[in-house]
């Protein structure tokens, strides 16, 4: 066994091998996704860091759910564009359990740092009076910090436990990135109880931050319904739908995808989900909240004339 899994030391990741005449076009718009996704986080974060109007706990996590989702997207997009470009698709051991590392690092960040968001507007809608309080600048600081230090663990405890693990001959893995499903079906023997642990700890760390959304806006809509003018009413629910959407999108493609059992993995349609929350939903993310919001888009506005001068 120990000689068998020595002689692994690279995998083959063959997402999107089977599409051979659309590598192209497939390079293209992955290409194009991700230039877009870098710009429009990235123009977020400058936006937030430089414009007093922006200074607030909400958009103190928004801009650090830009960068997020800026590292999100590099962990996997620039690998796929050089498999499609050259048609290489090896990636070393080590680079497979970086890759892993990072990926479930950044997936696990933002899962606690959309539940701090969620509790940024239960304070704000709930607790109007204490908000200065609640939401502190000391308190951002560790809502934040406790988010990345969950995604350093989870990202640890995962990658070194499933490389720990012996791998034999087979290196064939059917996603376009090294991610945990595929990856463990390459595993040698009988791997039920780790797959047990994973789904265990998957749903401990997806459901528990979900629940505290889920607690945190059912007090929300409690408050937003006593609201007696309708325009109260709409006014503090656009507060929310943005960040809604976003852990609509979020939650249920990672629910889908991690909490169930390894036999439930089908190599033609995951990739496509998995597709959706690794390139699709960090574009979305800048696009959602600048359109539904009007302070980010007067904050553009005012950045634009900065650097634009008007023609006189």
């Amino acid at each position: 066994m120990s000689a068998n899994t020595s002689m692994v030391t690279e995998f083959l990741l063959l997402g999107f091998s089977h599409l051979a005449d659309l590598q192209g076009l497939l390079f293209s718009v992955f290409l194009t996704i991700y230039l877009l996704t870098v710009a429009g986080n990235f123009l977020i974060v400058v936006l937030v860091s430089t414009d007093a109007a922006l200074q607030s706990p909400m958009y103190f996590f928004l801009h650090i759910l830009s960068a997020l989702e800026i590292g999100y997207t590099s962990v996997t997009v620039p690998l796929l564009l050089h498999h499609l470009l050259t048609g290489r698709r090896h990636i070393s051991r080590s680079g497979c359990a970086l890759q892993m590392f990072f990926f479930l690092f950044f997936g696990a960040t933002e899962c606690c740092l959309l539940a701090a968001m969620a509790y940024d507007r239960y304070a704000a809608i709930c607790e109007p009076l204490r908000y200065p309080l609640l939401l502190s600048h000391r308190v951002c600081l560790q809502l934040a910090g406790s988010a990345w230090a969950c995604g350093v663990l989870v990202g640890l405890g995962h990658t070194s436990f499933i490389f720990s693990l012996p791998f034999c001959g087979p290196n064939a893995i059917l996603q376009f990135f090294c991610e945990i499903q595929p990856v463990l079906q390459l595993v040698c023997g009988d791997t039920s109880l780790n797959e047990l642990q994973i789904i265990l700890a998957a749903a401990l760390l997806i459901l528990c931050p979900f629940g505290l959304i889920l607690g945190s806006y059912g007090r929300i809509l409690v408050t937003i319904f006593r609201i007696p003018s309708v325009a109260g009413r709409r006014k503090a629910f656009s507060t929310c739908s943005s960040h809604l959407v976003v852990v609509s999108l979020f939650y249920g493609t990672a629910i889908f995808i991690y909490i169930r059992p390894k036999a439930s993995y089908d190599p033609a349609t995951d990739p496509l989900v998995s597709l959706f929350y690794a390139v699709v939903t960090p574009i979305l993310n800048p696009i959602i909240y600048s359109l539904r919001n009007t302070e980010v888009k007067a904050a553009l506005k005012r950045t634009i004339r900065k650097t634009v001068p008007m023609e006189i």
